[in-house]
């Protein structure tokens, strides 16, 4: 199977991939055209169906595997298919571990080091809280275990999620040793619950989109949600620690714009708010640069929206 990160302007292929997305669109011209979104495990690729009518364009829909034929182009920096042949390919035809993005770490050993952070913490409500949700229910962890971080713009992989919940709860750990104002309790419980909500927030794989629910109410206020619910079955936690540790999940994007609904009032709040903005586009960083892997140094790759700047690789 030739993989998505291999492919190169100037090449021809033929290769089955998992449709993401499809829609109609239409050019400057008013002639139609389609939009498509193909993915395997190492990336996704845009394509475009310059003759939806034309003879070799079977129907296909999302979430089909699909043989496309067609040149590899480069448009804005980025690759593109033009699809000049497509098929429906039989699922059962096809071993589906090779079209969905997962980590390259050990999700088994990610969540036993998560435990231990679980296992680290003194204050014996929020450790309380945090068996509760990664110990007692395995059906939370299961999810949790397997799903993305985003849609697309960081760790939008299986076991996302986990690895960069794991690196923001380091993160957090550090800083502890750093700056000892920091309440390592209350910090390293919001850095572990701080995106909890995602698990419900996006669908599984291969969809990967966001839920009714999600798109309602965001992972934040769902996570906040989902503490305060287990906060009511602990007897005797106390008010001022449960309003400190949601507070945090709540301003842990720290600005209103970003989808905060309040910004960082606690230092344990601004040191989440630090640490997740750190690994997220660091990450971002990271995956746009294996994207382009055969570019120079002196190549540009293009305006990056969450990063809103221009992005190239240092130099050698």
């Amino acid at each position: 199977m030739k993989f998505i990160e291999t492919l190169r302007e100037g090449e021809r292929i033929q290769e089955v991939y998992l449709c993401k997305q499809k829609n109609v669109a239409m050019t400057k011209t008013g002639k139609e055209y389609e939009n498509v979104i193909l993915q395997d495990k190492t990336g996704q690729l845009d394509a475009k169906i310059w003759d939806p009518g034309s003879m070799g364009i079977d129907d296909f829909d999302a979430l089909d595997y699909v043989e496309v034929n067609g040149d590899i182009t480069v448009f804005n920096n980025q690759m593109q298919l033009s699809i000049k042949r497509a098929r429906k390919v039989d699922s059962d035809t096809v071993d589906a571990s090779n079209y969905l993005p997962c980590t390259d770490k050990n999700i088994d050993e990610m969540l036993t080091e998560l435990l231990k952070f679980v296992a680290s913490v003194n204050n014996k409500y929020y450790k309380q809280l945090l068996t509760t949700l990664f110990v007692d229910n395995k059906d939370f962890v299961n999810e949790f275990k397997k799903h993305s971080a985003a849609k697309s713009v960081h760790h939008g992989f299986i076991g996302g999620l986990l690895e960069h919940t794991l690196s923001v709860t380091k993160l957090c750990d550090f800083y502890t040793k750093q700056y000892e104002l920091l309440n390592r309790d209350l910090l390293i419980t919001a850095a572990i619950c701080h995106d909890i909500g995602k698990v419900y927030e996006l669908s599984d794989f291969p969809t990967n989109d966001y839920t009714d629910a999600g798109q309602l109410l965001g992972h934040i206020v769902m996570g906040s949600e989902m503490v305060s619910k287990i906060i009511a079955t602990i007897p005797g936690f106390p008010q001022k620690q449960a309003n400190e540790l949601k507070h945090c999940i709540l301003a842990h994007h720290g600005e209103l714009e970003y989808g905060s609904p309040k910004k960082p009032a606690l230092i344990e709040a601004l040191a989440l708010n630090f640490a997740d903005n750190t690994d997220a586009k660091l990450e971002t960083m990271k995956e746009l640069l294996n994207s382009n892997k055969t570019t120079g140094s002196d190549t540009w790759l293009g305006y990056n929206r969450l990063l809103e700047t221009n992005v190239r690789r240092t130099g050698e």
